[in-house]
């Protein structure tokens, strides 16, 4: 078989730490992509990966032949574009992970016109709230709100999303109206937290530079992006989420905006991909695409322009 082609599966059993998830991933059985190891491993002379009962991971070998293989693979996939009738056509797979509501609400609704422009792409798009893996995953890119954690990868800021407290007319007419912080007291607020059991600080808001919590009630307790918002259309609640996700909540009048200068920080927005000497140029035109795309929703990068 190609060496190429193993060097493919092997990476992508490596990135995930599983046969069973690359063969899902590469559309094979998981036995053929368990083979492919092997050959890969009896042509090189020696052992790639590590295997378990619970888990799959790299050697030392193995580990060395990823870094290398990465860049490898990119720049054949741009050497083969170049020897096809139309160079600048993109082909292959994209992996990518987007937010639940910016994905459904601006990103999905845009993409035919990207696909209609590269026909010979394949998309895999993971919609979540969680902050994935990106390299364990396997996914070529990530689109991420808020802070930044993993200074391995590296990251494209993109702008912000301004943020609004809003609750739905029903509620403002059971609870009152909010004027005021000490007013929360008497209020319930949803409260999100990415794993449940976790502990929600309470109200955010700035004061200055300052982010300060102001603690408040709450019965509800979402993880999920979705429920946050249909708990607040219901009347359960005040939420904090950002403008461009409520706005059309808002002007409908299905949700009311409350404490207008009480909101916390916006949210910074950032591509995130790993460190690579060349990125292939199918990640580079869907960075590029999701850019504008996502432009005319965000604030402006602090400092930009």
């Amino acid at each position: 078989m190609n060496t190429l082609e193993l060097l493919r599966t092997f990476v992508r059993v490596a990135e995930l730490s599983s046969f069973t998830l690359a063969g899902e991933s590469l559309g094979l059985p998981r036995s053929t992509v368990s083979e492919q190891v092997r050959l890969l491993e009896r042509h090189l002379g020696t052992r790639l990966l590590n295997r378990t009962t619970r888990r799959v991971q790299a050697t030392q070998d193995g580990l060395q032949l990823y870094e290398r293989s990465k860049d490898l693979l990119s720049r054949m996939d741009e050497l083969e574009g170049l020897f096809r009738p139309d160079p600048a056509q993109l082909h292959g797979r994209l992996r990518i992970d987007l937010p639940t509501l910016m994905a459904r609400r601006i990103i999905l609704p845009a993409l035919p016109a990207f696909m209609q422009q590269h026909p010979g792409l394949a998309l895999e798009i993971s919609c979540t709230d969680r902050q994935v893996d990106l390299v364990r995953e396997g996914f070529d890119c990530v689109l991420r709100i808020g802070a930044l954690s993993d200074l391995a990868l590296v990251a494209r800021p993109l702008g912000s999303l301004r943020m609004v407290n809003c609750a739905s007319p029903a509620y403002l007419q059971r609870m009152g109206v909010p004027t005021r912080l000490e007013a929360l007291r008497d209020h319930q607020l949803i409260h999100y937290v990415q794993n449940l059991g976790g502990r929600c600080p309470g109200f955010e808001y700035r004061q200055g530079a300052t982010t300060r919590y102001q603690p408040m009630g709450g019965a509800v307790t979402v993880n999920n992006t979705d429920a946050y918002e249909s708990a607040c259309l219901a009347g359960l609640g005040i939420i904090q989420a950002p403008f461009a996700g409520v706005r059309e909540y808002l002007e409908s009048g299905q949700l009311v905006s409350v404490l207008d200068q009480q909101v916390p920080e916006p949210m910074p927005v950032s591509l995130l991909f790993a460190r690579q000497v060349h990125l292939p140029l199918r990640v580079a035109a869907f960075m590029g695409w999701l850019e504008q795309v996502l432009a005319g929703q965000l604030d402006p990068v602090a400092g930009a322009g």
